[in-house]
């Protein structure tokens, strides 16, 4: 499985801030046998976010997960679910449900977390907080479905599911 993670912080993107949370997704990502092969730092602007979820999930693209952090707060410029929201086919709501539970065991402040998850074309994206330790907290939660989704998205349509992916 190869990963884009996109840290989508105006602060980091001018050098005003280092990028824990990406590093962290990208070491909890690599502990758990997915290859990052992209890492990008980027403004929290809605359409360079959308470009960048589209380019990481383009047809031919050899990424099927993409994972942001930060922008899913409720501050004014937080807009990673919205940009999210419009490059995204379809929604994976079980995934932002089990993290905003999650989350909820540590803070009462997790509820407020608008992170979605969804697929854009064979891509899986999900969208974590900005902060590296609730990223600690979270990833754990859907990193065991991550394989049997990305196995899901790889097959052909029509095609029979193989025997021990059955429910």
């Amino acid at each position: 499985m190869k990963a884009a993670i996109v840290t989508i912080s105006t602060a980091g993107a001018r050098g005003e801030r280092e990028d824990l949370s990406g590093q962290a997704l990208a070491d909890l990502a690599a502990a758990a046998g997915i290859e990052v092969v992209a890492r990008e730092l980027i403004a929290d602007d809605r359409a360079l976010i959308e470009e960048t979820l589209r380019r990481h999930s383009a047809a031919g693209s050899p990424i099927s997960l993409i994972f942001t952090t930060g922008g899913t707060g409720l501050t004014p410029d937080d807009i990673t679910p919205e940009a999210t929201k419009a490059v995204i086919d379809r929604d994976v709501p079980g995934l932002a449900e089990a993290m905003r539970t999650e989350s909820l065991k540590y803070t009462p402040m997790g509820m407020l977390s608008r992170g979605v998850c969804g697929v854009a074309g064979r891509t899986l994206i999900v969208n974590f907080p900005g902060s590296p330790k609730s990223i600690e907290q979270l990833f754990g939660v859907i990193e065991p479905v991550l394989r049997h989704a990305v196995a899901l998205l790889g097959r052909e349509p029509g095609q029979a599911p193989h025997p021990a992916a059955r429910h």
